[in-house]
């Protein structure tokens, strides 16, 4: 007996009905990058590993989907390093490329190799699946899409002000009531200046960017195995428990780190953005967050994420400024920022709160059926100048019992059905049927083209 076919784990197969929906958000978020001045680019599902190792901390080296070499990978490994089974080492031999962990570290890459042809500062946006060798969960899979929007070239903190308007733009087309969550890697260099630790910035950033999923004790216990000690896990918690209005939060950070340089340019950068997006209003909530860290190295000013109000689920947008991000491949001075949305966790939101528009899921809007040879041939002609005029229509493809051609159009939602048969045929008419309230009428096409448009 043949073993039933699956698919890998975090990966998913979708409908026409759920492709439907999933083309409505690639279709609402493009329309917006497009208001906002955004240019469409496209890279390889593949990169070569030397591009991707490195970008995205210990963490995210170990979440790359590896590609073997052609042929045969092991020829470059020898014995002695196949048998210490020293996997670090022995992926350098029979590796060279790498399904895309993201999009922004292609585009930095992109920027790059093209820079001679690209005009500064660069809008780009990108809509393409990424990977990661992730543990699947609800709302995690190790295939999903990202619809990216960055700038590249400009270090004026109105891109940040313009991406946040941007995100507030495509959740109140879909409907959704977000958090948009803010933060600044400044502030967070400043706190581990302040506690004494500043060789200890990754660790803290990755430890407190858990809170919201392992809660603030196991976060310090984390810090604690990471080398803080106690006291400088004490001085840090008032700063991952402020509360209040933004400018409370502010206005606090600003006595807590008077003595970080570093820390002050943080507030300064954040009071910046807040204010200017105060000035313009939003539908949604924007929040100061100090414990949003993003564990991306890359991240060197601005942070933020998005959070769906109305269901439980990890972050629908994130993204923030990389100053530096260029810099690792021989470009130096390419300030950078940018944002991504999660479509695929967007989708689950959608769903869980039947957010789609009536029409979304519209399909052909009128079948045609097959009763032999000479009604078919009338019928195609019929179909042609309906598709002309913008009308989808399709004919059922066999002469079958009209139960089962029937039956095809409900099973496919289609509204209309044409039946063409020998009166209609003698008559050059079209019986057209009402699907939903099972009425119909005897038509010329021309009748039929001005009814269905």
């Amino acid at each position: 007996m043949a073993q039933k076919p699956s698919i890998p784990k975090g990966t998913r197969d979708f409908s026409p009905e759920e492709m439907a929906k999933r083309n409505y958000i690639f279709d609402t978020i493009k329309d917006v990058f497009l208001l906002y001045g955004y240019q469409q680019i496209e890279t390889p599902s593949m990169e070569n590993l030397s591009t991707l190792m490195g970008k995205y901390g210990e963490e995210g080296d170990k979440l790359l989907f590896k590609v073997l070499n052609s042929g045969d990978f092991l020829s470059k490994a020898t014995d002695e390093q196949l048998a210490q089974r020293d996997c670090l080492h022995l992926t350098s031999r029979i590796c060279e490329k790498g399904l895309r962990y993201d999009l922004t570290v292609p585009f930095a890459r992109y920027v790059v190799q093209h820079r001679n042809e690209l005009q500064f500062p660069f809008k780009r946006y990108q809509i393409q699946p990424v990977w990661r060798a992730d543990r699947p969960q609800k709302g995690r899979y190790r295939e999903f899409y990202q619809c990216d929007a960055d700038v590249v070239g400009s270090d004026s903190l109105l891109n940040e002000v313009e991406l946040i308007t941007l995100i507030d733009e495509v959740f109140r087309r879909f409907g959704i009531r977000i958090v948009i969550k803010l933060n600044n890697r400044k502030i967070l260099s400043g706190i581990a200046e302040i506690i004494g630790a500043p060789e200890k910035i990754v660790d803290i950033t990755v430890a407190i960017d858990k809170i919201d999923k392992i809660g603030i004790e196991n976060v310090n216990c984390e810090l604690c195995e990471k080398g803080l000690c106690q006291e400088a896990i004490d001085t840090l918690q008032p700063l991952l428990q402020l509360s209040g209005a933004n400018e409370e939060k502010l206005a606090a950070l600003e006595k807590l780190l008077a003595c970080s340089e570093t820390g002050m340019k943080g507030i300064e950068e954040l009071r910046f953005v807040i204010d200017n997006v105060n000035r313009l209003g939003l539908n949604s909530t924007l929040e100061l967050d100090v414990s949003l860290a993003r564990g991306l190295n890359y991240y060197t000013g601005s942070i933020l994420e998005v959070k769906a109000c109305d269901v439980a689920i990890g972050s629908i947008t994130g993204g923030g400024r990389y100053d530096n991000l260029t810099g690792v491949f021989g470009v130096d001075g390419l300030s950078g920022v940018g944002i991504s949305f999660g479509a695929d966790r967007i989708f689950d939101v959608l769903n869980a709160l039947d957010l789609y528009p009536a029409g979304t899921c519209a399909t052909t809007k009128v079948m045609f059926t097959n009763f032999g040879t000479a009604e078919a041939e009338a019928s195609l002609k019929h179909i042609m100048a309906l598709r002309r005029e913008g009308i989808s229509a399709e004919i059922y493809p066999d002469n079958a019992k009209m139960k089962k051609q029937m039956g095809y159009a409900d099973s496919k939602h289609i509204p209309f059905v044409a039946i063409v048969g020998e009166t209609e045929l003698a008559e050059g008419t079209i019986t057209l049927k009402n699907m939903i309230d099972g009425s119909q009428e005897k038509l010329t096409i021309d009748d039929v083209i001005s009814r269905l448009k």
